[in-house]
């Protein structure tokens, strides 16, 4: 089993959004647990919020397999440049850290300690 942690965001019917999206994952990691969920303002400064969630899971799959799954997931909510509607970014897989400039943003390091990973 990998360990995986997974950044989710959404700024177009953001609630709405998330709760699928973590509805899909329940269905992919096993052990899964959930941070809150933290609203944010876009960080290129357009005037839109974010909701933001981790979740902490583990999974049998690849890295590949795993991060074409969450593009599927992605594209099932009709995500568009103009309206995120769901954002799943790969954050780290075992001891693999991706994204790594998100890693020292505010809402990252405010929800990681609601999930139990080794970071």
């Amino acid at each position: 089993m990998h360990a995986v942690l997974i950044a989710i965001g959404s700024n177009h019917q953001q609630a709405a959004h998330i709760q699928w999206a973590c509805q899909r994952l329940s269905r992919l990691l096993t052990e899964l647990q959930l941070s809150p969920r933290l609203w944010t303002a876009d960080i290129h400064g357009s005037g839109s919020y974010y909701m933001n969630q981790l979740a902490y899971g583990h999974t049998t799959m690849t890295v590949d397999r795993l991060t074409a799954v969450m593009k599927d997931i992605e594209a099932a909510t009709g995500r568009s440049r103009q309206h995120v509607t769901l954002d799943l970014d790969l954050m780290l897989y075992d001891t693999q850290r991706y994204h790594l400039n998100d890693w020292d943003r505010p809402y990252i390091q405010q929800l990681l300690p609601f999930v139990h990973t080794n970071e």
